[in-house]
């Protein structure tokens, strides 16, 4: 090969070097050393709630950004056809009950066969079961937390008519957030449970003492990437989930 298309060659495999290396997720915001990757905060605790019913919605209590605790009803739904259904369906057991009742009277008296008991018996849980099914719907017509947090968006507004499965609230809990890593697959045999690392949200500037509690199961093979997840301090002052930042490992692993 002449020497002018030898340096050609070079110069061609040189850049496809450089493109590739600028184009690796891994450095995207990175930092130079390999013992630093991106990373983001996430909530272990965090829901879309839905309507478990149709029906119209009369008062969702908190707002966006507002905190709850676990038990709190966050959204109520107007309920009297529910109510009115479930008092029908208790008339209906006390009915089936009185009628049970005087069926084995009579029984007793040998005035009716064993037969009628047995279709009062069935007539009293039917009816049973059919009140239980009124109680939980209006059950479902208030939606409460299901854990301690705060608002992220309401979906829907106090007065709008929702249909079953619609959403309501996203909810999340701030004071219990994990650090998602994407770490080079190649540090796979060096990683550990408990071992530990700082992580600087870019928001705060705040170092935050992170520990490794588990790894993800599979490896991605375009990027060769692989998820890890750590936790942070529990209840770290002004900490949201969204935030990203960067995580230095005292040794490249």
């Amino acid at each position: 090969m002449k020497q002018g298309a030898w340096w050609v060659a070079l110069l061609m495999a040189s850049s496809l070097c450089q493109a590739a290396t600028e184009s690796d997720p891994l450095l995207d915001g990175a930092t130079s050393t390999a013992s630093e990757v991106r990373g983001v905060l996430r909530a272990r605790s965090q829901a879309v709630l839905a309507s478990e019913l149709s029906g119209r919605v009369t008062d969702i209590p908190f707002a966006e950004g507002q905190s709850f605790n676990k038990g709190d009803v966050l959204v109520r739904f107007d309920c009297s056809a529910y109510q009115a259904q479930q008092n029908a369906a208790s008339a209906a057991v006390r009915a089936a009950r009185e009628e049970l009742k005087n069926k084995q009277q009579l029984a007793a008296l040998n005035s009716v066969g064993r037969f009628e008991v047995t279709l009062a018996e069935a007539r009293q849980a039917q009816s049973a079961a059919e009140a239980q099914v009124y109680q939980v719907q209006v059950q479902r017509c208030q939606v409460k937390a299901p854990f301690d947090g705060q608002v992220v968006s309401r979906k829907v507004q106090a007065h709008e008519s929702v249909a079953s499965g619609a959403p309501l609230l996203e909810i999340v809990d701030n004071r219990s957030l994990e650090v998602h890593l994407l770490v080079p697959s190649r540090w796979l045999g060096k990683l550990k449970p408990e071992q530990k690392f700082s992580f600087v949200p870019d928001e705060t500037g705040t170092p935050l003492d992170a520990v490794v509690k588990r790894l993800g199961a599979r490896i991605d093979e375009g990027s060769q990437t692989l998820l890890l997840i750590g936790t942070v301090p529990a209840n770290s002052a002004g900490l949201l989930a969204g935030m990203s930042g960067t995580a230095h490992f005292a040794e490249q692993p």
